[in-house]
């Protein structure tokens, strides 16, 4: 097999401030023609950094030592003309997070155009043809309709297909695909593999994916280079590394799923929290005068309810609902129907009498960097609510803060620091110290572990299940990854497009699965192992 890329004896250090730190310390691999190799490890292991090395990409505060061809040719020490020639034509890039990596104020048509017309110097019908080729080679319906939207008019998976798109303009022979499904439904995940799949197979090209799920490795690679702290720990065949695994790291990654059930829910619980006859319609107004010409109806007709002890898990692809229902249970949004709360019917109170109540209901968001203030310190930020809601204000505040801490696995001494100083699993548990310092009775848990590692989620579910049985939480747990959800709820409720399809016990919506939809959710997740 001809080898397109060839790394030897790599090593990656970046200097900042007069410190250096050593990325990527002695790393070997190879690509061959037609095949796909994973990289896998989690956040800070390197991955990401190898793959950027490849064309040089890193900036000026990194010093690249060892080997890199391509196709023959010494991209380390190549002159910029000759690392252009290969950057986007030959050797192309997908990103993990396409709403980031696609340029909000652009079209897709002018986004898709400028790399074909940089590469292959083609103009005005000719770059339209090719991009709406391209669109629909990559899944995207009526192209031609598409081609003056913006990418937040775009869903996830089409956002990502558009990437796909952009990597694929020039007909490249290598695509490195960082992380490219991780923020994704599983469904959309499921189409995205396959196309990934299907491309390579029809247009010939080599792929180098970089992923922490091994999941989705068993699925697309040819061969497994497994990372940890800069090297590579362990690689071969991705047959050989999944049935016998040698490296105790590897093995790690392998068991990291998160597996069992949650607590019995205590006999007589109360009722925490419950929602009749939900209906949360947003609406679109035109013209002057704003008039109402439509509705988006993001849920319809919700019931639910959730007991002191007990977790329902909100499942569904992006835009069915489940975030916008946990809101309007919390009245953060407008809706009409019934929510009762700890008895009370809280549906038409105002905000001045909701204010004694907001401390009983708290909401651990997504992204564990974005929704910590990068100028608070730790302390801060877990205190912030006490003095808005006069918890225990008889109690020092910062005995408060290290009795939380330790609760949730933090050492109390690094109260001082700031949120950077910290790792992805790290800021989760901050996150959630700041939610439980209030003593919450309910708590809204929206995608807390999709950002994270597996190793970590592990951890975080642990850490859930753990807080529930001690403080009989009622927890409303939103998630796209249903490994996770199986684990930690009691009972089930599937949303699409704001209808709820099924709704049940946890155990036999997983085990039998009702609606078509259901079924096409279990098989992305599972792989064939629910009917």
């Amino acid at each position: 097999m001809k080898t397109v890329l060839d790394v030897q004896n790599l090593t990656v250090d970046f200097r900042q401030d007069g410190e250096v730190t050593h990325a990527v310390r002695g790393v070997s691999f190879n690509v061959g023609k037609g095949e796909t190799v994973a990289l896998v490890g989690e956040s800070g292991s390197g991955k990401s950094v190898t793959a950027l090395s490849t064309v040089q990409l890193l900036g000026d505060s990194a010093t690249v030592n060892g080997s890199i061809t391509y196709n023959g040719t010494q991209m380390i020490g190549a002159s910029e003309h000759d690392l252009r020639r290969v950057r986007g034509n030959d050797i192309s890039f997908i990103f993990q997070e396409p709403m980031t990596s696609l340029n909000p104020l652009h079209t897709l048509e002018k986004q898709l155009a400028e790399s074909i017309e940089l590469h292959q110097g083609l103009r005005g019908d000719a770059v339209r043809k090719r991009i709406i080729e391209l669109l629909l080679k990559v899944g995207i319906r009526d192209p031609e309709t598409r081609l003056g939207a913006y990418p937040h008019q775009l869903s996830g998976g089409q956002r990502q297909r558009v990437m796909i798109a952009i990597a694929l303009a020039n007909g490249p022979e290598l695509l490195i695909a960082d992380e490219p499904t991780t923020a994704l439904d599983v469904t959309i995940q499921a189409q995205i593999l396959d196309l990934l799949a299907d491309l390579k197979d029809r247009e010939g090209m080599s792929l180098l994916f970089i992923t922490h799920d091994l999941t989705i490795v068993r699925k697309i690679a040819d061969r497994v280079c497994v990372m940890k702290d800069g090297e590579i720990v362990e690689q071969g065949t991705t047959e050989d590394v999944f049935a016998n695994p040698r490296h105790p790291y590897t093995q790690m990654l392998l068991a990291a799923e998160s597996t069992g059930q949650p607590l019995p829910v205590p006999e007589g619980a109360e009722v925490v929290v419950q929602a009749a006859n939900l209906k949360i319609w947003f609406p679109i107004h035109q013209g002057l005068l704003k008039r109402t010409v439509g509705y988006v109806k993001a849920v319809n007709d919700a019931s639910l309810t959730v007991r002191a002890g007990e977790t329902v898990g909100i499942v569904g692809e992006s835009g069915s609902g489940k975030t916008t229902l946990a809101l309007a249970m919390m009245r953060l949004i407008r809706s009409e129907g019934r929510i009762v709360f700890l008895g009370q019917d809280i549906q038409g109170l105002r905000d001045k009498q909701m204010r004694p109540l907001r401390s009983g209901m708290q909401i651990v968001f997504q992204d564990p960097y974005g929704s910590l203030s990068p100028r608070m310190t730790i302390e801060q930020i877990i205190a912030e609510g006490l003095g808005v809601h006069g918890v225990d204000p008889g109690r020092d505040k910062r005995d408060m803060v290290a009795e939380i801490m330790g609760e949730v696995g933090l050492d109390p001494a690094l109260m001082d620091r700031y949120p950077h100083e910290f790792s992805g699993g790290q800021r989760q548990r901050i996150a959630i110290a700041r939610a439980m310092i209030l003593r919450p009775r309910l708590l809204v848990l929206d995608e807390p572990t999709s950002a994270l590692d597996m190793t970590v989620q592990v951890q975080i579910v642990e850490l859930l299940r753990d807080l529930q049985a001690r403080r009989g939480l009622a927890y409303l747990f939103i998630s796209h990854d249903l490994k996770v959800v199986r684990a930690l709820s009691h009972k089930v409720m599937v949303m699409k497009q704001g209808d709820v399809v099924e709704a049940g016990d946890a155990t036999a919506i997983f085990d039998a699965p009702q609606s078509d939809y259901t079924r096409a959710l279990m098989k992305a997740a599972f792989e064939g192992e629910v009917a």
